[in-house]
């Protein structure tokens, strides 16, 4: 197949991407009315995919959607996207809106056909330079609202803060409400400390993510202690270190919070074993080795 016409799949077929059409009348694009999902796939199976359809299927409910697809449906849809490029590291873009309703309607129509789409491209490789230097970050006041959790289409108050985080010359903004930091505009956050790694507890303020819940099951199995605990603004001003993680950043280094060097302003030894430690992971999955680990599919 000439993979620069690669197919997408929308409502039950797999089209060419630019003969893909939604109505105008789509509620996800008339009130971001939807969810979505990004996940990473090596040598063409998904990482850690029962975790992220569950996580679709949690964001489906509470915005009180019907899972339209069952995890095998699910994955032989995906499967088949990521062999248009064989063993190549991708990414899926998996989203589903309320569909399109005969007219605009702030109340939920009580029978609408939901818009269900994903796409499979190259994944967004980590800069080996940024990794090697760290990330530069600034702490902004969470604006956003109170559910978090859901994994939902509406991202405009993340894209702001984090056009402000660039704008200041920083790559990501940490979200801090009631003085508390608990995540990204696209990512979890994780702070070490005195050798612990502490992560904030799951809440409607921040994303469960799959990456943060896969860290903290390495650290349990390698003896790294580690707590789920609330971090305050000031607190992170005097970590060790500080990372933040992502199906797409992975495991990334913060060297720098609000123009200040964290720690001695490189990449931690407990960020290097954890690095190394998720790598290892990546790997299991493209030797196929151990398909019964928490690594696998």
């Amino acid at each position: 197949m000439n993979p620069m016409t690669p197919l997408l799949y929308l409502n039950g077929e797999f089209i060419p991407e630019d003969q893909a059409r939604v109505s105008v009348m789509d509620r996800g694009f008339l009130f971001g009315d939807g969810v979505y999902e990004v996940i990473p796939a090596y040598a063409g199976l998904p990482f850690r995919l029962r975790e992220h359809l569950d996580r679709l299927n949690n964001s489906l409910a509470a915005i009180r959607m019907t899972p339209p697809l069952d995890h095998e449906q699910w994955s032989q849809i995906l499967h088949r996207l990521l062999q248009q490029r064989g063993s190549e590291d991708q990414q899926i873009y998996l989203q589903i809106t309320r569909g399109a309703y005969g007219k605009r309607l702030h109340a939920i129509p009580e029978q609408v056909q939901p818009t269900l789409m994903a796409m499979a491209s190259p994944i967004n490789r980590r800069d080996p330079e940024l990794v090697a230097r760290g990330m530069s970050v600034i702490t902004l006041e969470d604006i956003r609202w109170q559910r978090c959790d859901i994994k939902a289409i509406t991202l405009l108050a993340n894209i702001l803060a984090q056009s402000q985080a660039r704008e200041e010359g920083a790559d990501e903004a940490i979200l801090v409400r009631d003085g508390l930091a608990n995540e990204g505009t696209a990512s979890n956050l994780f702070m070490v400390k005195e050798g612990l790694v502490i992560t904030p507890p799951k809440s409607t303020h921040l994303l469960p993510g799959i990456t943060r819940d896969l860290v903290l099951e390495l650290a349990m199995e390698d003896g790294i202690p580690y707590a789920e605990a609330s971090i305050s603004a000031d607190e992170l001003e005097s970590a060790d270190e500080i990372w933040i993680t992502s199906s797409t950043k992975e495991v990334m280094p913060v060297t720098r919070l609000n123009g200040k060097p964290v720690a001695n302003g490189l990449p931690g030894p407990m960020w290097e074993r954890m690095d190394a430690l998720y790598a290892a992971c990546k790997e299991r999955l493209r030797l196929r080795t151990q398909a019964s680990d928490n690594c696998y599919e």
